[in-house]
């Protein structure tokens, strides 16, 4: 169900310190994930730690990203198509992975085909093959859209889902009837690897800083969302 999202409010990341441990997802894929992102920076927030663990992940950029901030003063559509797919190469290299494929969909941002991406990724996938990809009730349009095109390339496919949330830290709480608990699995991640992940985030300052002064050029992940990926542990749903 496709949400408002109010970054300056929604769940402050202490009210998630006594989230109950959820069973471990056993790291055993037989060949590279595929991580599916919606923008570009939205699989590094929500699986970097596991990317970087493995040390090995292939990436489909769904969007450029271009929309990101549609009133902006200080940078065109384009322009912030190209920061951001330079942003996910500087990600990507930041957590050892620069040599991994990097598919492009060409989707426009927040006017997403589901069908097209279905069939890019089924293109992509083969039985078995882990495919990370937004939750489908993540409350945003794009990460549900891009959730249930993967959801129907596995099914497709016989590769393997796994769903990983992102605004729903921020508009959910613990219990929250809404999120499905019970197929909630963890990824414990190293300390280098929590590491990585923050180094890679902070390769996006076009979304974690205002790209100018005016209310139109704000930051889209100011700390208090940031927050939330800061953790020494992932979860996805199964």
């Amino acid at each position: 169900m496709v949400r408002p999202i109010d970054v300056a409010g929604g769940t402050p990341e202490s009210a998630w310190s006594g989230l109950p441990v959820f069973p471990a997802l056993p790291l055993d894929p037989a060949v590279p994930p595929l991580v599916v992102a919606p923008h570009p920076d939205v699989g590094i927030l929500g699986v970097a730690g596991l990317m970087a663990t493995l040390g090995r992940a292939d990436l489909v950029a769904v969007t450029d990203g271009e929309a990101s901030h549609p009133g902006s003063t200080v940078h065109t559509p384009a322009a912030l198509a190209t920061i951001r797919r330079d942003e996910t190469a500087e990600a990507l290299s930041r957590l050892g992975l620069a040599g991994s494929a990097v598919h492009r969909l060409g989707q426009p941002d927040g006017g997403i085909d589901e069908d097209a991406v279905c069939s890019g990724l089924a293109r992509l996938l083969s039985p078995g093959r882990w495919c990370l990809a937004t939750w489908r009730e993540d409350g945003h349009p794009d990460h549900e859209a891009v959730g249930r095109a993967a959801a129907r390339a596995c099914e497709a496919t016989g590769a393997r889902l796994l769903e990983y949330p992102i605004w729903m830290w921020h508009w959910a709480r613990p219990g929250d009837p809404a999120v499905p608990w019970d197929r909630a699995r963890c990824v414990d991640l190293t300390p280098a690897a929590v590491a990585a992940k923050a180094a890679a985030i902070a390769a996006f300052p076009s979304q974690i800083a205002p790209l100018g002064p005016e209310p139109a050029d704000a930051a889209i992940l100011p700390p208090n969302v940031l927050d939330h990926f800061a953790r020494p542990f992932e979860t996805v749903f199964v």
